[in-house]
């Protein structure tokens, strides 16, 4: 099954301010979602608990960018993109 993967204005322009070889890196991670959003082989890739009957996930990018999203039916909607320090400051060390 293949997904459809929608990214956020916002997360869009977080990607479009870095680098050409952060950009690149970011997009190689987002278009992998097309084919299987779901953790598990890898570990970059896990379902939050942060509120109840919300189901968030988190998308490891290198060791530098997490990217959040959400999965509803076959669409993948990255709500987030920010790097690892951000996350770790946001989401309290999730």
């Amino acid at each position: 099954m293949t997904f459809e993967v929608c990214i956020d204005i916002d997360a869009i322009g977080f990607v479009n301010s870095q680098n050409d070889k952060s950009r690149r890196i970011i997009e190689t991670h987002l278009k992998a979602l097309e084919l299987d959003p779901f953790p598990g082989k890898g570990g970059d890739k896990e379902l939050l608990d942060l509120r109840p009957g919300v189901r968030i996930y988190r998308l490891h990018i290198g060791r530098t960018f997490t990217a959040f999203y959400e999965i509803e039916g076959a669409v993948v909607y990255i709500n987030e993109i920010m790097t690892i320090g951000q996350a770790h400051k946001k989401y309290k060390w999730l």
